[in-house]
């Protein structure tokens, strides 16, 4: 079985200062900085299952995911097989370890208050690109597994800061 993950850099740029949303993902035996994001439950849309998920873990509302106006589906051709193809912003696969996983990151825009606690997080918060960085460097083990790759994914191609 593999789970597939929908997963969210939501950015604000505040005077050309470029932010995402982190948290504190909550679980038993489990306590990592994370981006938001989770399990897309069977046949639903990558779209939705990105903005339930983000909705659930920070309480913002997803009001633009770039590439979505490239989305195409399959509606209405054969009602019994339909498909949608995305242009996300990069996708993830375990490729070693206890849980076979693929994601999808899609780069968003937000609206609404950030809750104080989420569906199994804490402390969501704004973080600076260049505190996010700083983090990494520092202990790249304190964000989950998942997201430390898709972080340095993002951090060298959107943000142009290098890790090597």
């Amino acid at each position: 079985m593999i789970f597939v993950n929908a997963r969210a850099f939501v950015e604000r740029n505040e005077n050309d200062i470029t932010e995402i949303i982190i948290q504190t993902r909550n679980k038993l035996n489990e306590e990592s900085l994370e981006l938001p994001g989770g399990r897309i439950d069977l046949y639903e849309p990558l779209l939705d299952g990105l903005k339930r998920e983000v909705y659930e873990e920070t309480g913002l509302t997803i009001v633009e995911v770039e590439g979505s106006q490239k989305r195409v589906d399959t509606c209405g051709i054969n009602p019994d097989f339909e498909v949608e193809c995305l242009d996300p912003y990069c996708v993830y696969q375990t490729i070693k370890g206890p849980i076979d996983s693929m994601g999808i990151y899609f780069i968003c825009k937000a609206e609404g208050t950030l809750l104080a606690e989420g569906d199994e997080t804490l402390n969501i918060r704004w973080e600076t690109t260049d505190e996010i960085y700083r983090l990494m460097i520092e202990d790249p083990r304190q964000f989950s597994d998942v997201d430390r790759a898709g972080l340095k994914y993002y951090l060298k191609h959107r943000i142009g800061k290098s890790f090597e």
